[in-house]
C-alpha cells in the first residue's frame, strides 16, 4: 500500500462534521490503534487535525507501552469502562465506539454486559455532548454460522453471545434517534493486532517469528478473509462520513482462504522454515464454514476498495 495516499486523497470532503472534537471507545484496542497509528503517519489527513479524546480502562498503561501513539498533539485520554464512563465536558461532533472485549472467553453475561450496556451509556453520552452522529463497530458474528460469504441484505442470525450482543446493540442505536453509522467488521490484519489471543493470522506469524510449528487443531478447511489495518481505518471513516444512516456495511476482504492456505501463505512471505500441521480430517461433503463479506455494498455505494493485498498485510503486520 503506498501511506503517501489515504482518506486525505480520496474524500471529496463533503462532509456535515465541524471535524473538530472526535471522541473514540475502545481507542486502545486494535481498531484505536490502528487509528491514531494512520493519525500519525497522515499529518495531512483532515480527521489528524481534529481533537480526539480516547476512552481507555487504563491511559497510563497505554502511553507507557505505545508512548508515540498516545503522546500525539491533539490527542487525550480520559480513564473508564464503556458502561459508565464519566462524561467529558463539551460538544462533540462525531463518536466511534469501537469497544469490545476481544477475549471470546468471556462469560456470555459479561460480554452482554460490555456490549448493551456500553451502547446503551455511549447513546446517553451522543445525547448529553449534542452529537448527531456515531459510528458503531458491529460484526460479521451477527450473522451467525454460514457456508457462504455474507451480504447486508442476508438474513442475521447469530449464535454467539458476542453476535447477538452486536445486532441488538445496531437496533438500540438506530433506535436511539439519532445518525448511527454501523460497519460490521470481519477480521484484519496489522501490526498492533494482538498475535497471543485467538486470532489466526496473528497466532500464525508469531508462530513463524517464534520458529515455531503451526498447528491447526481443525481440518483447516474454513473460509476466511483478511483486511489490513489502514484500508480497515479508510473503510471506518468513510462509513463515518458517508455511509447511509442506520445503513449496515460490511468491512473486510472478499478474498477467501482457507485456514491451511493461510497458514500456508505466512510461512511462504515470512520466509519461516516451519510446518504446518493439520490435526483435523475435513468430513468427505460437508461444506466448509465461511467467515467472509460481500463488500459490494461498500464498493458501490462509498466507491471503497481493497488497497492492501493479503501477502502485503501479513508483510506490513511484523
Amino acid at each position: 500500500m503506498n501511506l503517501a495516499t489515504g482518506p486525505a486523497d480520496r474524500f471529496d470532503g463533503r462532509t456535515a462534521f465541524g471535524q473538530n472534537r472526535l471522541f473514540i471507545t475502545g481507542g486502545t484496542g486494535f481498531f484505536g490503534k490502528s487509528m491514531l497509528d494512520y493519525r500519525l503517519r497522515h499529518p495531512g489527513w483532515r480527521w489528524a487535525k481534529a481533537e480526539w479524546v480516547i476512552l481507555s480502562r487504563s491511559p497510563g498503561r497505554f502511553a507507557a507501552s505505545c508512548p508515540c501513539l498516545a503522546n500525539q498533539p491533539g490527542v487525550s485520554f480520559t480513564a473508564g469502562d464503556v458502561r459508565d464512563f464519566a462524561f467529558p465536558e463539551g460538544r462533540f461532533d462525531a463518536i466511534i465506539h469501537a469497544a469490545t472485549s476481544a477475549v471470546t472467553t468471556l462469560p456470555d453475561a459479561e460480554m452482554t454486559s460490555v456490549i448493551m450496556d456500553g451502547a446503551r451509556h455511549v447513546a446517553d453520552f451522543a445525547k448529553a455532548a449534542g452529537c448527531g452522529t456515531v459510528l458503531f463497530t458491529s460484526s460479521g458474528a451477527v450473522y451467525g454460522p454460514r457456508t457462504a460469504p455474507a451480504g447486508e441484505d442476508d438474513a442475521c442470525e447469530p449464535a454467539t453471545a458476542y453476535g447477538k450482543g452486536k445486532l441488538a446493540a445496531e437496533r438500540l442505536l438506530v433506535d436511539a434517534g439519532f445518525d448511527v453509522k454501523i460497519a460490521r467488521c470481519f477480521a484484519f490484519a496489522g501490526p498492533h493486532l494482538n498475535r497471543g489471543i485467538h486470532f489466526a493470522i496473528g497466532n500464525f506469524i508469531q508462530n513463524c517469528l517464534d520458529g515455531k510449528p503451526i498447528i491447526i487443531n481443525g481440518d483447516g478447511t474454513p473460509l476466511r478473509s483478511y483486511l489490513y489495518a489502514d484500508d480497515l481505518v479508510e473503510w471506518l471513516f468513510a462509513i463515518l462520513e458517508r455511509g447511509g444512516s442506520g445503513r449496515p456495511y460490511n468491512v473486510g476482504s472478499g478474498r477467501a482462504v482457507s485456514i491451511r492456505e493461510l497458514a500456508e501463505t505466512v510461512r511462504n512471505v515470512l520466509g519461516a522454515d516451519v510446518p504446518v500441521e493439520v490435526k483435523g480430517v475435513p468430513v468427505p461433503g460437508a461444506p466448509p464454514s465461511v467467515y467472509v463479506p460481500d463488500v459490494t455494498r461498500a464498493e458501490n455505494e462509498l466507491g471503497l476498495r481493497v488497497a492492501t493485498g493479503l501477502e502485503d498485510a501479513i508483510r506490513f503486520s511484523v
